[in-house]
């Protein structure tokens, strides 16, 4: 049985949001869903339009674990070992060198990921399911706590590649920050009135060993047999809802469980309850839940309303 989370622990989850919500303000909704994403374990995928503070949220949450960040930007003449990293031949050893790409990060933005050819995308592939590389029949291990933000821009299609469902499930949640409030827009614009600094706070809250840590804990939160058969039960409606072309996978579902595990962790639960299941469903299935004509919010709503709710835990 897990131990109680520790006031030590408790006060670092709260200065990671209370950071996370300096650097992107008026979004705690989208800053709690990252961290659970983060506790998870997870990668995340912008849906948004451009200017919209993802790069400094990346930035803030790299700085705030006190990890190394890396961000690429896709072009269609991007190729993998641009990502991943190449070896190069010396001529003055008369041997190969490997230099490692940007995936060599504990934080790694894929800005519009959308942009960059197939061959180029499947690069992350291995380094998101694996935490890992193989790069010239050599494997190269990633971080434990390896984290892929990819973005992607929803209005503009001219030379983009749809990411194919594979890559999109490798995701664990789909997150969209959409324009600020007047009020959070008016103090954004005080923030830049005289000589401002792009740099962020050297201080993190939290290390990645501590990081590491809590993310074992979220993996042994409880998940009573109910409540894994509730998610059961939620996948198959998913698969056989009549507008949805291509429903959930095992490894979906497995995502799933794992980020309302995270949930129910920054509850301050040890266990998981059908509350946290609905809390996350949506960010998590937008992108499983394959549908061209209803949209797949709203399809998910109906799913979680469909399926009748266990009454013990």
């Amino acid at each position: 049985m897990i131990q109680e989370m520790g006031v030590a622990t408790t006060t670092k989850i709260q200065a990671l949001r209370n950071h996370l919500n300096t650097v992107l303000v008026g979004k705690a909704d989208v800053i709690e869903q990252l961290v659970a994403c983060l506790l998870a374990n997870g990668h995340v995928i912008f849906d948004d339009l451009p200017g919209l503070g993802k790069t400094t949220l990346s930035k803030g949450i790299a700085q705030a674990i006190g990890g190394r960040f890396s961000r690429v930007q896709c072009t269609p003449d991007l190729l993998p070992g641009d990502i991943t990293g190449f070896n190069i031949y010396n001529q003055k050893t008369h041997s190969f060198e490997f230099r490692e790409g940007p995936v060599f990060s504990d934080l790694l933005l894929v800005d519009e990921i959308n942009r960059a050819t197939p061959r180029t995308q499947s690069a992350l592939f291995e380094a998101m399911a694996e935490r890992q590389v193989t790069i010239d029949n050599q494997t190269f291990g990633l971080a434990s706590t390896f984290m892929v933000i990819a973005t992607q821009n929803p209005v503009e299609s001219h030379g983009a590649y749809p990411l194919p469902e594979a890559q999109l499930d490798r995701f664990a949640m789909k997150l969209s920050i959409g324009y600020p409030k007047s009020e959070d827009e008016v103090a954004l614009l005080g923030r830049f009135v005289g000589n401002v600094s792009d740099k962020q706070s050297a201080d993190s809250v939290l290390d990645l060993a501590e990081l590491k840590a809590i993310q074992s804990e979220v993996a042994n939160i409880e998940v009573c047999e109910s409540i894994r058969n509730y998610l059961v039960q939620l996948g198959t409606q998913t698969r056989e809802h009549s507008a949805v072309e291509l429903g959930l996978s095992p490894r979906g579902l497995i995502i799933w469980q794992r980020v309302a595990q995270a949930w129910a962790y920054l509850q301050g639960r040890r266990f998981v309850i059908p509350d946290d299941v609905h809390a996350v469903a949506i960010p998590v299935l937008r992108l499983r839940v394959t549908s061209h004509s209803d949209d797949p919010d709203t399809i998910i709503r109906e799913i979680i309303e469909s399926v009748s709710v266990p009454v013990d835990r």
